[in-house]
């Protein structure tokens, strides 16, 4: 079995984004957002059929953790409130094609996160999506959107968060949304700046002490921070911090969402393959074909067939990392079949 750690519903149907746009919109206007519209189970399947399960029936995978599109969960948006509406009707929405493609998506959710907000609304959604199947959520460590107003991962600001997934026995992956700082390009900067600064955060801290069932997914094949793993050991030692491995590594697991052969070579010589688990991050943030191999650049799956893998290993990054990381997932899938 191939597992996708990393898919986000980047083809939902026009009529979701018209309504985002319109209730933010209300927003400013100081009025009440529209009624959400009604989105027939026709147009969701051809959503997905011509789009993500296409590609994954071409590429070879079996199973996607989906979750909504990162880009727009738009935490900086608006205020609490809307992100409240608008994180549910994203992840009904993603329990809708969940329900339509049964043991081909599993559902990660969103959470309703605004800058200096409470996080109570979050900890109901995480109970709320986990009692309908939901394995996961992304949890944004920056909802102000590239201005990193939020205190980092190891503040106690965090805590209750971090208490109800380690109940749910849930783990969440680190994924930020879109900058509203011009400096940061959302994909090609921010992004990569937020997983190399979560690492970073976590690094200086002892989150782990406290939460030591917690698990952390830092996608994105962890930004900068298998390219600079010599720093950061040589950072732990200088902070009297103990090795990484028994410091991070047995709670943060990094994804394959890296475009190109020597970039996953890196990445897999660098970090325990107990540490990495599959994904392509598709369709999102770079979606065209590669002139040098002829393929799309998130057929990342060609990169881990096409690494110097010991059998057992590679099977635990196509599927039995997942599977451990995600301990709800085997049970998901065998409800579905």
């Amino acid at each position: 079995m191939i597992i996708d750690c990393h898919g986000h519903y980047t083809t939902a149907p026009a009529a979701h984004a018209s309504w985002r746009d319109a209730q933010l919109a209300a927003w400013e206007a100081g009025t009440a957002a529209p009624a959400y519209p009604s989105i027939s189970d026709e147009e969701i399947r051809g959503t997905i059929e011509s789009n993500q399960l296409r590609l994954i029936r071409e590429r070879g995978a079996d199973v996607t953790i989906f979750s909504p599109r990162a880009s727009v969960m738009g935490h900086h948006q608006g205020d609490l409130s809307t992100s409240i509406a608008w994180t549910e009707a994203c992840n009904d929405l993603i329990g809708r094609v969940v329900g339509l493609f049964p043991g081909t998506f599993v559902g990660v959710g969103q959470l309703p996160q605004s800058p200096g907000a409470s996080l109570d609304a979050s900890l109901r959604e995480i109970d709320r999506r986990v009692g309908e199947g939901f394995i996961g959520f992304n949890l944004n460590p920056d909802p102000s959107g590239g201005h990193w107003t939020a205190p980092p991962l190891t503040d106690r600001y965090w805590y209750p968060l971090y208490e109800r997934l380690v109940e749910h026995d849930v783990p969440a992956m680190v994924h930020v949304s879109a900058s509203s700082n011009a400096a940061f390009h959302a994909t090609g900067a921010h992004y990569m700046n937020a997983d190399t600064t979560a690492f970073m955060q976590l690094l200086q801290g002892d989150l782990f002490a406290d939460f030591p069932s917690l698990r952390l997914v830092i996608p994105h094949g962890g930004g900068a921070v298998p390219y600079h793993w010599g720093r950061y050991r040589g950072l732990a030692d200088m902070l009297g911090k103990p090795s990484l491995d028994t410091h991070l590594m047995g709670n943060v697991f990094f994804d394959t969402c890296v475009y190109h052969q020597p970039g996953i070579d890196l990445l897999l010589s660098v970090i325990d393959h107990r540490n990495v688990l599959f994904g392509s991050e598709m369709v999102g943030a770079v979606r065209g074909i590669d002139p040098t191999t002829g393929h799309y650049f998130d057929d990342t799956l060609r990169y881990v067939e096409a690494a110097a893998l010991a059998p057992e290993d590679r099977e635990a990054i196509l599927s039995g990392n997942a599977l451990r990381v995600y301990p709800r997932l085997e049970a998901a899938l065998t409800a579905r079949q």
